[in-house]
């Protein structure tokens, strides 16, 4: 069993017989990625982004669970189950990152890798901007780098669930 665990919570489903899947979440107006305001975002779509991130896993053993909700109690609820369903979490929780103690508390309770990451550098932007609720739960930060911000998520958490 030694072989299939981490510091972080087991990475293999036993019952299941396979690797867990990398969870990314994303949070609202994700959805208009490559429309809306792409001088800031960029101009890759949210399904770009999927299919990156999935090409990084093939012959990982781990699966990719990919979901976007413009509402936090979605968000929470996709927390709850990467507690017990996911090897790790990456979330990209856009304007809810300032804002919501309801996915920071929901976030505390996962024993997994946590990344958050962000197409843009918050700490560069308005001041409201620079305050973040994930970050407390976060393994780690991944901001500003656009689109491959996601792929280094990705390598990141591979490294973590080693």
């Amino acid at each position: 069993m030694a072989l299939f665990t981490t510091r972080y919570k087991c990475r293999f489903d036993f019952e299941a017989g396979f690797m867990k899947p990398i969870y990314v979440l994303n949070g609202p107006n994700l959805n208009l990625l490559g429309v809306r305001e792409p001088e800031i975002y960029g101009y890759d779509t949210l399904a770009d982004i999927e299919s990156r991130c999935k090409g990084l896993l093939d012959g990982t053993g781990h699966g990719l669970v990919f979901r976007q909700s413009n509402h936090e109690g979605a968000l929470v609820d996709w927390i709850q189950e990467a507690r017990t369903e996911a090897a790790a979490l990456i979330i990209n929780p856009a304007a809810y990152t300032h804002t919501s103690v309801a996915l920071y508390d929901a976030l505390k309770a996962l024993s997994i890798p946590i990344i958050e990451c962000h197409l843009s550098n918050p700490h560069a932007r308005e001041p409201f901007r620079h305050h973040s609720y994930v970050s407390l739960a976060a393994k780690g930060v991944i901001a500003g780098f656009g689109s491959i911000g996601y792929e280094l998520a990705i390598r990141a958490v591979l490294a973590l669930v080693k």
